[in-house]
């Protein structure tokens, strides 16, 4: 993974962020070619609003790129990216876990990092009883952390237990014949693993369907932005929902698509439609400019269906 070939503060710091509810596979060519464009956290800092955006979207959970993009102009303002662990903590969009990580891997200092991979494998461990979701299990898991982690190689311990959730300690079928500390896992010697972490009142999966319609003028699509600066998806494009133009003449349907966010599961129903009168809110835009601002997840699947 090209982010475990650096020291660098800023790149360490970019890959935490992309790979919070993200995995490996998908984050990585997102994190290449966000250092492409934008190299330096100046260059960041810099950069527009939109195209920040535009460079991860598809990636989800917009909130971080805002953040990460906020942050990146605190760090520009102070001069150097900062080296203890309170004033990365104070960074915009940096929480505990993304804190540890960036102090331990970049500048050695003595933070456990605990994320789901961790708190799995520590869960594991020790059968802790505790709701994983409950701040005093997230509390007990953070000082055992603390207290296992090598104070001498900070950085590679964490990493070291973060691979070792994420690639042997799996949530559904542990690899536990692979696992170099089966024999310190009282989950293990119990033949309890699946029983671990504890979660309790997870939410209900929630389904929602939706009809969406391409409408098209020669090489332009007809499409909306959501209002800048309200809701996670503040200032991306979107294809108008049937909903929102009563008037227009539906089509045949295109194809499916579905997305998952959190627990809201989305099935998009895909129309081609026609309509005489553009309605207020509403604009023609060219494919070719579409690549070039920031648009759903939604409506670049189902511009693959036409």
């Amino acid at each position: 993974m090209p982010w475990r070939r650096t020291g660098d503060p800023y790149a360490i710091w970019l890959s935490e962020i992309m790979l919070q509810q993200t995995r490996v596979a998908a984050a990585e060519p997102y994190y290449r070619k966000f250092l492409a464009l934008f190299p330096t956290v100046e260059a960041l800092a810099a950069a527009p609003g939109q195209d920040v955006l535009t460079a991860w979207a598809g990636l989800g959970y917009y909130t971080r790129a805002r953040n990460l993009h906020k942050a990146a102009k605190e760090v520009a303002a102070r001069g150097s990216f900062p080296r203890d662990y309170d004033a990365i903590r104070a960074l915009s969009g940096v929480g505990n876990y993304t804190a540890a990580a960036i102090a331990s891997i970049a500048f050695g200092l003595p933070h456990a990092a605990l994320d789901g991979n961790v708190m799995r494998v520590l869960s594991r461990v020790t059968c802790e009883p505790g709701d994983i979701q409950a701040k005093p299990t997230r509390d007990r898991l953070r000082a055992l952390a603390q207290e296992l982690l090598d104070p001498a190689q900070p950085g590679n311990f964490n990493q070291a237990m973060m691979e070792l959730g994420a690639t042997v300690c799996l949530p559904k079928e542990p690899a536990c014949g692979s696992c170099p500390i089966a024999t310190s896992c009282a989950a293990r010697q119990q033949a309890r693993q699946r029983e671990f972490p504890v979660k309790l009142g997870r939410k209900q999966q929630v389904a929602i369907e939706e009809t969406l319609l391409i409408i098209e003028q020669g090489e332009s699509i007809l499409v909306w932005q959501r209002p800048i600066g309200l809701g996670r998806m503040a200032g991306f494009w979107e294809l108008p929902e049937a909903s929102q133009t009563p008037k227009a003449k539906l089509g045949v349907e295109l194809g499916v698509v579905r997305h998952t966010i959190t627990f809201h599961n989305y099935t998009f129903r895909i129309l081609r439609a026609s309509i005489r009168r553009v309605p207020e809110g509403f604009k023609w835009m060219n494919r070719g400019e579409l690549a070039t601002v920031p648009v759903s997840t939604i409506l670049r699947k189902a511009l693959v269906l036409t």
